[in-house]
């Protein structure tokens, strides 16, 4: 049994909370110092790194793909990469493998290993990323601007549930660092099934769905919100921390009210969509 099985609610309403991008300010200082770097690093990309970086950033940051799984973003630049600036070797099988494997992980991507080179140099590349992130100075993750205050009013009035795809010890760590795990009452990460999966289970829990509130970064926290039939507030890219004061002044209000959904919900998607060119 998971916590998340074990999880009973004590308050009407729940809002469930995206962690890398939406609470912590973590999701551009990964991509913009680990990710791109080590695969310019790894491919030996260096006479292209700043059109290639600007390109990796617009993938995973600032459009519609933004929070896309790290190998099908790594395949997409490659692709791209190999059409505009030098071939890349094995880029056909990589593509094909993100498209189609039931799961994109270092693990899964072991199994690949004897297939093509490529596959190595992808794993390769995740784990250098991974190093990368566990040495970035923890003076420079922190939250965003209001999302203490946020959390803590929203604790008053709805069972608080962190929802990331990220892994249980960085998200545990971070929150617990800057004094946020006080008002959460469940963290749901990756071990514990898709952000999809996590809310389908907090529906069960006897919340109405219009009493559960998503609130994340990117499309695809949108899209597992709109899964199960809940609302969703959206976290806006290169505004985050007005995103939180319009939660705290107007957005939760309306939530715990009643006047969230409708009109109000279509304009802060609009929105969203918007900001990242949808």
């Amino acid at each position: 049994m998971s916590a998340l099985d074990d999880f009973k609610k004590s308050k009407a309403f729940c809002v469930c909370v995206d962690s890398d991008g939406c609470a912590m300010d973590t999701m551009n200082i990964k991509h913009i110092r680990c990710f791109g770097p080590c695969m310019v690093d790894e491919w030996g990309l260096d006479a292209w790194r700043e059109a290639i970086l600007e390109r990796w950033n617009v993938i995973n940051l600032y459009s519609g793909t933004r929070g896309i799984n790290r190998f099908k973003g790594l395949a997409m630049a490659l692709g791209e990469i190999s059409a505009q600036y030098t071939p890349i070797a094995g880029v056909e099988a990589l593509i094909d493998w993100a498209e189609h494997a039931p799961e994109l992980s270092n693990d899964a991507i072991k199994k690949e290993l004897g297939r093509d080179p490529i596959f190595q140099k992808a794993l390769d590349w995740s784990i250098a990323v991974n190093k990368a992130i566990t040495e970035l100075p923890q003076a420079e993750v922190k939250p965003f601007d209001h999302v203490r205050e946020a959390l803590a009013q929203a604790h008053k009035v709805a069972d608080v549930v962190v929802v990331s795809s990220a892994n249980p010890e960085a998200v545990r760590e971070e929150w617990k660092r800057f004094g946020l795990i006080e008002d959460v009452d469940l963290l749901c990460t990756q071990e514990m099934g898709s952000k999809a999966y996590c809310i389908s289970k907090l529906c069960e829990k006897g919340y109405g769905p219009a009493n559960i509130l998503m609130c994340g970064d990117a499309p695809g926290d949108d899209q597992a919100a709109a899964k199960n039939g809940i609302l969703y507030y959206p976290i806006l890219v290169s505004h985050e921390n007005e995103s939180w004061q319009l939660f705290l002044d107007e957005a939760l209000n309306r939530f715990v009210n009643g006047g969230y959904a409708g009109e109000y919900q279509a304009a802060r998607r609009a929105a969203f969509n918007h900001n990242l060119g949808l």
